[in-house]
């Protein structure tokens, strides 16, 4: 009896240690892995225009570090009146695109089209506690002179546009080309007031958090809408440099509940292996 009592003691105890190595490596490994994955298979969307290519010193070593080239500030008014920039969009991403409200083509399209991203991305989603106001839509307009105020709220209401993450901008002519032009490398035509005649991009393009180029996407394919909701998904979790991963802060903020799965693990292997009093005989 003592023979079978001792090896049931031994299966307990092989059994504690097996479960407190678990506890032990298992979030080291996840760690590891988590990191692998974040850096070797995550492909975050490229950069656009580099400004200049400068020297600096990492761990030693002097490398090529690349400085992109992040859109100048501008100030328009947007559809309910109000003057807003982009420099005041610093922090979320921007996806932006050019229409006019008297378009006779794409643009209606084109606003359907950011309507469905607009819905996709459900601010402040309480149900899922995902808070997606991380993203401002913007709308240009390239016929500036006739889109007032009041025809883009006009336009606005029309197709369901959520003010508080979409703005439609007018203001001066100018300003919007050049833009465009210059900045995110758009072609514009004006038409001079006939509708058939004004020429603008269907491309839908991405800024990140600090204003730099991530992507042009073709406004009416579904395919390349797909991969622009995926890429802003990415550039949210974007990290600054010297800065951890998000998934990996997730993952570090999970150490207390590790440390007492360990703490109870040992107890347990303390307990069970705790030498038990022989009875008198």
């Amino acid at each position: 009896m003592r023979y079978l009592c001792g090896a049931k003691e031994k299966s307990v105890s092989q059994k504690a240690l097996l479960a407190l190595g678990i506890a032990i490596f298992l979030p080291v490994v996840c760690y590891f892995v988590v990191k692998g994955v974040s850096s070797d298979v995550i492909h975050m969307p490229r950069h656009y225009y580099p400004d200049e290519i400068i020297d600096v010193v990492k761990d030693g070593k002097r490398v090529n570090d690349t400085v992109w080239h992040k859109v100048a500030n501008v100030t328009l008014t947007n559809q309910l009146g109000d003057s807003v920039s982009l420099q005041k969009l610093r922090g979320k991403i921007v996806v932006a695109d050019f229409f006019f409200t008297h378009c006779p083509s794409i643009c209606p399209y084109l606003t359907r089209n950011m309507k469905g991203l607009q819905d996709a991305l459900k601010t402040k989603d309480v149900t899922k506690r995902v808070d997606t106001s991380f993203v401002q839509f913007l709308s240009f307009s390239v016929d500036p002179e006739r889109d007032s105020v009041a025809q883009l709220k006009k336009y606005a209401d029309h197709f369901g546009v959520n003010s508080d993450v979409w703005w439609l901008l007018t203001g001066p002519k100018k300003t919007i080309y050049d833009f465009a032009l210059n900045e995110v490398k758009l072609g514009l035509q004006d038409g001079e007031g006939v509708d058939s005649n004004f020429i603008h991009t269907e491309k839908f393009v991405v800024l990140d958090k600090k204003g730099v180029v991530h992507g042009y996407y073709n406004g009416l394919d579904t395919a390349s809408l797909s991969r622009l909701a995926e890429d802003i998904t990415l550039l949210m979790l974007e990290k600054e440099k010297g800065e951890p991963s998000p998934v990996l802060a997730q993952l570090k903020s999970l150490w207390p509940i590790y440390i007492a799965v360990i703490i109870a693990v040992v107890l347990f292997v303390w307990i069970t292996r705790k030498p038990s009093k022989e009875p008198k005989i």
